[in-house]
């Protein structure tokens, strides 16, 4: 989103507190993590992972508020929301807050993504700071009071932004496919974001989706650092006591639908020089029982870099593109399945011919058993590194918290990659991918 704003203050009191804190930005977690979860009366699911390798404390606080929960009629809401929690609060305007995080060496930024919306905050975790930055946070997430005139300037941002976006040929074609894919589905909201749909929102709207979105029973609290259970649960206890309470749960997101067979190839104009092809369907779901040999098969296929499938048959051995890959994201409900690439404007229609062989040989093959075996050292051999660090687990944590994943996913994964063989994967892939229900968009050339 063009305004999905990361806020980041970070200024140390003194010369010590700045190299303390900027030395342990990478802190080193054992390879086995132990995951402790508990559910607080308001309904708040907390995750925590205690380390004491240095005294860095860091936060995260998921709510039920990403872009599925923007009105229709009001694309674009839920992440101006998010953007606008940390400028200012009852009792701290936007620059005093910001030096509150500076003085005590800490730094707090907002995040919105499709499923959810949150608070993130880093600390030193000696009391002083760390009590300072907590008072912080509870206010941005309890009494935001979206200010008027920042309201305006982060909405005049926004637009300038999306005016900007829409002159890039590789978003108008993913933004096309999204909503190729999801049409009217709340996970097509995102795709729906336009100038004047912007121009629309209004500080009210803003209020109105926080107070029926960021609530303690929708909330997924993620602690990793330097405390234990106990003072965990104590912290975990009063950060969301300001919020309002009760209110009707909010509805579950519908299943997506079904894909239609061979739907028609979007053609949109672009005066750049290269063509820009994306091309998907619905199809992975965090909680999918084909969770790992789709993975896997899409890593070969084309999430591996340059020794995949689709690198290699476009670019290596015809030379139509620098660069092709596969993506699989996934959702509570069906995520995208998605390729692309770019490539010159007279070579997009033998490109996009290419791209649909190789997808339709590898869904009827398979993988060989030399890609397989790369890909599974890869991916495991890789895997330690995503979480080497108290910053980086605290993605995952928060991960395993909101789509409810076992306790030991960390632990499981690397050997549930180990387990996938040919047949697994070629099985999953002639069973879930058919190649006449994936969307294709092409940007900067014609049929």
């Amino acid at each position: 989103m063009a305004f999905a704003k990361r806020t980041t203050a970070q200024v140390g009191r003194s010369g010590w507190l700045v190299a303390l804190f900027l030395a342990v930005m990478a802190v080193p977690v054992a390879s086995a993590v132990e995951i402790r979860h508990w559910q607080q009366p308001d309904g708040a699911r907390v995750y925590f992972v205690e380390s004491h390798a240095n005294p860095i404390l860091d936060i995260h606080v998921a709510f039920d508020a990403g872009s599925r929960r923007d009105p229709a009629d009001k694309p674009g809401l839920a992440s101006m929301t998010a953007t606008l929690l940390d400028a200012g609060t009852r009792s701290l305007s936007e620059e005093r807050l910001r030096e509150r995080l500076a003085d005590a060496a800490a730094s707090l930024s907002t995040d919105a993504g499709l499923e959810s919306a949150g608070i993130r905050l880093r600390t030193l975790s000696r009391a002083p700071e760390r009590n300072a930055a907590l008072d912080v946070l509870r206010a941005v997430i309890s009494q935001p009071v979206f200010p008027p005139a920042v309201f305006e300037r982060e909405k005049r941002r926004a637009i300038e932004g999306q005016r900007q976006q829409e002159t890039d040929a590789s978003y108008l074609a993913d933004r096309a496919l999204e909503r190729q894919i999801y049409g009217q589905h709340p996970y097509g909201r995102e795709a729906a974001v336009d100038v004047t749909t912007l121009t629309r929102l209004q500080r009210a709207d803003v209020l109105a989706f926080w107070r029926s979105h960021y609530r303690p029973q929708s909330a997924v609290i993620s602690i990793i650092g330097d405390l234990n259970e106990g003072e965990a649960r104590q912290l975990a206890a009063t950060l969301l006591t300001g919020l309002p309470k009760g209110g009707a749960p909010l509805p579950p997101v519908p299943a997506v639908p079904l894909s239609s067979a061979n739907p028609a190839p979007v053609y949109l104009p672009h005066p750049g020089s290269q063509a820009h092809v994306a091309a998907g369907l619905p199809l992975f779901t965090r909680n999918d029982p084909d969770y790992f040999p789709l993975m896997v098969g899409n890593y070969i296929l084309g999430g591996g870099g340059f020794d995949a499938r689709l690198m290699k048959e476009l670019r290596d051995k015809r030379g139509l593109t620098y660069g092709a890959s596969s993506e699989l994201v996934p959702y509570q409900e069906a995520g995208p399945f998605s390729i692309g690439f770019s490539t010159r404007k007279d070579q997009a229609r033998s490109a996009l011919g290419v791209m649909q062989e190789t997808l339709r040989t590898f869904i009827e093959q398979g993988p060989t058993q030399a890609e397989l075996d790369q890909a599974r050292a890869n991916i495991v051999g890789g895997f330690p590194l995503r979480f080497d660090s108290n910053a980086k687990l605290l993605g995952y944590l928060a991960v395993i918290g909101w789509y409810r994943l076992p306790l030991d996913f960390l632990d499981r994964y690397p050997r549930e990659v180990e387990k996938v063989t040919v047949e697994s994967v070629r099985e999953a892939w002639r069973r879930r991918v058919d190649p006449s229900r994936m969307a294709t968009v092409v940007v900067g050339a014609t049929p």
